[in-house]
């Protein structure tokens, strides 16, 4: 196992256990649905990561990985002010459909831990470190097998990774601080959410509009000089192109 793959375990695993021990209650209760899910989502965070070192990235991708992951994180803190508006769910995503899915888990995951040092670490940490990882997911299954930025196509899904993001720490926020656990509190819960979460889907929206080309062809270039690293399915010999958006 290389050492950043080892030192991201073991702050991921610090995080897990942080998150635990920070819950209220008592832990071991089969009830204690928030503590459950902890230990859930930690598992899979741990799964994702074995499963990158199991890949057997170069150097190269592990320093670009990692510097993603920090300016993914710490281009959070100084939008913390404005509600909801930031630019890391764009650049994890961005990342994700330039590198690949398993590239874009990680700067997610990552990001989220790094962001937190700053913000605050706690129970939310496993869940949003699995939230914007899956936002890198699916902006990697987006672009998988493209030749170019399909910049409508990914406007479109940043703008539902705002809800999607959203919705899966509707999940933690319900599981861990709502009392009953029941279908009114579960619908309550995700309405009370929905201008936040579409002040984030909006931001998304603008980062990608903005900066959407000029993110891509940069991360396109130091793709390149890593040969290809990242994305195996991308057709090297294909002249990459930018989408443009409808002006209709």
């Amino acid at each position: 196992m290389n050492t950043m793959t080892s030192t991201l375990l073991k702050l991921a695993a610090f995080a897990g256990v942080a998150a635990m021990g920070f819950l209220a209650g008592s832990p071991l209760e089969a009830d204690n649905w928030a503590f459950w899910s902890v230990v859930l989502v930690s598992g899979v965070i741990a799964g994702f990561f074995l499963r990158f070192e199991v890949r057997r990235v170069s150097a190269s991708e592990i320093a670009l990985t990692a510097t993603l992951a920090t300016i993914a994180g710490v281009s959070r803190v100084p939008f913390a002010v404005i509600m909801s508006v930031q630019p890391t769910t764009f650049i994890v995503m961005i990342s994700g459909y330039v590198f690949g899915s398993q590239t874009g888990f990680m700067v997610g995951a990552v990001g989220a831990l790094v962001s937190n040092f700053f913000l605050g670490q706690g129970p939310w940490t496993p869940w949003q470190m699995l939230a914007w990882g899956l936002m890198g997911v699916l902006a990697g299954r987006l672009g998988k097998g493209t030749a170019g930025l399909r910049l409508r196509w990914f406007t479109l899904l940043a703008f539902l990774g705002g809800f999607i993001f959203g919705w899966t720490m509707n999940l933690w926020h319900w599981l861990g601080f709502i009392y009953p656990l029941n279908g009114r509190t579960f619908l309550a819960t995700y309405l009370a959410s929905l201008p936040f979460d579409t002040l984030h889907a909006v931001g998304n929206v603008l980062f990608s509009l903005l900066f959407g080309k000029s993110f891509y062809q940069i991360l396109l270039r130091f793709r390149r000089r890593l040969g290809g690293a990242g994305r195996k399915d991308f057709l090297e010999k294909t002249s990459p192109t930018i989408e443009e958006p409808s002006s209709h």
